[in-house]
């Protein structure tokens, strides 16, 4: 590659059961913006979702069509922390999502890299809500 090669992770692919089920947990309790839903035929179709003012990494919504997907749904990690969701306001987001019915499996801590908490998505992914402190970042992905 090239001194002037630039790459990022435009999206990642997140197994689910049911598209409009999923576009509704993540727009409705996580308030992210559906990006886009477009039918491709044949029942698929190309839908993906970000955080609000996102211009990073989006969520591509892919509804399992096979046995071998359809066992990845909600186990996309082996049951670690998948997806790291960081906000500039913990406790907004977090009082806001814990109000839409999102399920939380501890309470929020303070780590030497931010404040953080586990919830679980609509097919029990683990997620992080993080908000990374000023001065630090994690040296390593945290062990949940």
């Amino acid at each position: 590659m090239t001194q002037s090669a630039q790459q990022l992770i435009g999206s990642v692919a997140l197994v689910v059961e049911n598209y409009d089920d999923a576009i509704a947990f993540y727009t409705k309790k996580l308030l992210f913006t559906l990006i886009e839903d477009t039918d491709l035929g044949g029942g698929k179709r190309w839908v993906q979702v970000a955080p609000p003012h996102s211009t990073g990494t989006k969520l591509l919504l892919a509804q399992a069509s096979t046995g071998e997907q359809k066992k990845a749904i909600g186990n996309q990690s082996g049951g670690r922390v998948f997806l790291f969701l960081e906000t500039n306001d913990f406790w907004r987001d977090y009082t806001c999502m814990k109000s839409k019915g999102v399920v939380f499996l501890e309470e929020p801590r303070r780590e030497a890299y931010g404040t953080v908490v586990v919830f679980r998505d609509l097919y029990g992914n683990k997620w992080d809500l993080l908000q990374l402190s000023k001065k630090s970042k994690p040296a390593s992905e945290p062990d949940h």
